[in-house]
């Protein structure tokens, strides 16, 4: 059996493709391809990478030498760390669940695409995952989406934490959600510097159907003077309003809004 054989049949027993061996190794798909048909072979050091990671010894890859039992070193993880132009670094479990290795780690240069359980990559998909852009359960990243929590620059998920975020419950400099905290915030319900809602909005700019801030506009407006917050009977006004604008909402976001409301 020639060499582009054999690295044909150890890339088909991984379960790999030609483009995903290609980035493990650092080289372009092509290179790959002609290495497995037969018009070019590796260098010495993508040699060495492929014999790491397919845990087979040189001389078997090379020539197809069986190592001798009594000599071969233990198996080692999988782990590939290089330095040759360009440095990455990728482990992935042999553990898998659900058809994805249980933590799967692929960081460096260009697009590394981390897919696992647990993922960590410049681009990152898993139950947890951690990325410059991670999607996931629970994502953290530059730009993260997640089902239920999101935090990143830009954060979309079920609780967005970010500088932009769009979620059931949104916080961050510039907000969209159900609840939405932020510097600009805009929701149902809306707290922050200026806040617009369909409901309830607290901010010092306030625009809802009841609005509570400095400057306000809506049906039900309370305006807050410069000296101080609400007091008596348009204090006592104000959280009827908010209780009135809740009602059929969780218990606990009419207790929050009208903690913000007195002591806003």
């Amino acid at each position: 059996m020639e060499f582009s054989q054999r690295l044909y049949e150890l890339r088909r027993k991984a379960g790999l493709s030609q483009e995903e061996l290609a980035n493990l190794v650092g080289v372009t798909r092509q290179a790959v391809q002609k290495w497995e048909s037969g018009a070019s072979k590796p260098d010495l050091d993508n040699i060495a990478t492929l014999a790491e990671y397919f845990q087979v010894s040189l001389d078997y890859l090379v020539s197809g030498k069986e190592p001798d039992p009594s000599t071969a070193s233990p198996a080692s993880t999988t782990v590939i760390n290089h330095y040759y132009g360009r440095h990455y670094f990728e482990y992935k479990s042999k553990r898998t669940l659900f058809g994805l290795p249980l933590v799967h780690i692929n960081c460096g240069p260009g697009l590394r695409w981390a897919r696992g359980i647990i993922a960590v990559g410049n681009v990152a998909t898993g139950l947890v995952a951690l990325g410059g852009l991670s999607v996931g359960l629970l994502s953290l990243g530059g730009i993260s989406l997640g089902l239920l929590l999101a935090l990143g620059g830009v954060a979309i998920g079920g609780v967005a934490v970010g500088g932009f975020s769009l979620g059931a419950l949104a916080l961050g400099g510039i907000t969209m959600g159900l609840l939405s905290i932020g510097g600009v915030s805009i929701g149902m319900y809306a707290l922050g510097g200026v806040a617009s809602a369909s409901k309830v909005a607290i901010g010092g700019v306030a625009s809802a159907p009841v609005a509570i801030g400095a400057a306000v506009e809506g049906v039900q407006t309370f305006l807050i003077p410069e000296n101080g917050g609400l007091t008596g009977d348009q204090l006592e006004a104000a959280l009827a309003a908010v209780r009135a604008a809740c009602e059929g909402a969780p218990r606990w976001l009419a207790d929050l809004l009208c903690f913000f409301a007195r002591n806003f």
